[in-house]
């Protein structure tokens, strides 16, 4: 740990953001895992919620540092970038493969991010936005007239995307707007999901988590509980802090598409000339590559 704390800023920031990079690509496979698994999204759901859950109220105990989680606020950023945006994103990784959710929600998630901070923060959209804008459009406009010969191509699953996009581009700006530490967001996150969501789902839905093997069902719940939900979002925080919004969001956001490359081999999935055109225009869409040779970088 010494010799962790003796590097640089910057070399302690760019390993904060591989750690985050590996989980968040993780995410994307262990998502679409649960489909063939057999574990419906309410199950995976109470699964993430209830082991985040367990894991943070004995560190709110032992930091005696939980007033925060009276405010309003805090329930409310978990209803919007926890329980809504999970339920969109493993619904759709349920219903569609890995590359539909990297074209879909990561490559459309700046889209919406930037026009919801335009809405309720009044922020102006600079070059590089409005580039990425005429990018991602494209692109989408390109695999529109490419789906016309293919009907299957946009689904149920597509859709639930483009909401789970929403939904983290609303989260990602109310974030902005109240500026709470990451304790306080992980925490705060962890103790409403399961507060707001575990009643709904022991009253109204009935577990079929019998389908699955204990094995999957444990694996699942250490992945997108402890990993997903606490160690992600600490390492992404540290990344930012440390080397910068852009570069550590830029690096952390390839994790996604190289999951969709990796899901070919792995989960025995297909890239279509369609969904290849999406993942490399949403790609430069997304990580505005440009910025990387700006002589006066942002972050």
């Amino acid at each position: 740990m010494k010799s962790f704390h003796a590097l640089s800023d910057t070399k302690q920031g760019y390993i904060y953001t591989f750690i985050t990079m590996l989980i968040w690509g993780g995410f994307s496979l262990f998502a679409r895992l649960t489909a063939y698994w057999n574990i419906a999204v309410w199950d995976i759901l109470a699964l993430r919620f209830m082991t985040a859950f367990l894991v943070i109220i004995p560190l709110l105990y032992i930091k005696k540092d939980y007033r925060f989680l009276f405010d309003y606020r805090i329930p409310l950023l978990a209803m919007v970038g926890s329980v809504g945006y999970c339920f969109f994103v493993y619904s759709g990784f349920f219903y569609a493969p890995v590359a539909h959710g990297v074209v879909f929600l990561n490559g459309t998630f700046p889209l919406f991010t930037a026009i919801i901070a335009y809405v309720l923060l009044g922020q102006r959209l600079d070059r590089s936005t409005m580039l990425s804008f005429a990018i991602i459009i494209c692109t989408l406009t390109l695999m529109g007239l490419m789906m016309v010969n293919d009907p299957a191509g946009f689904g149920f699953g597509d859709v639930m995307f483009l909401c789970s996009a929403v939904f983290w581009g609303l989260f990602s700006v109310m974030l902005r707007l109240w500026k709470f530490t990451p304790w306080q967001i992980v925490s705060g996150i962890a103790t409403y999901s399961a507060i707001i969501y575990l009643p709904i789902y022991g009253l109204f839905f009935t577990p079929q988590l019998h389908l699955a093997k204990p094995a999957q069902l444990f694996t699942q719940a250490i992945f997108h509980g402890i990993f997903v939900v606490i160690i992600a979002t600490l390492t992404y925080a540290k990344a930012v802090e440390k080397i910068g919004l852009f570069k550590a969001g830029s690096i952390a956001t390839l994790a996604p598409f190289v999951a969709a490359v990796v899901a070919v081999p792995l989960l025995n999935e297909t890239l279509s000339p369609m969904m290849l055109c999406g993942l490399i225009g949403m790609g430069i869409g997304a990580l505005q590559p440009w910025r990387w040779l700006s002589k006066s970088p942002i972050g």
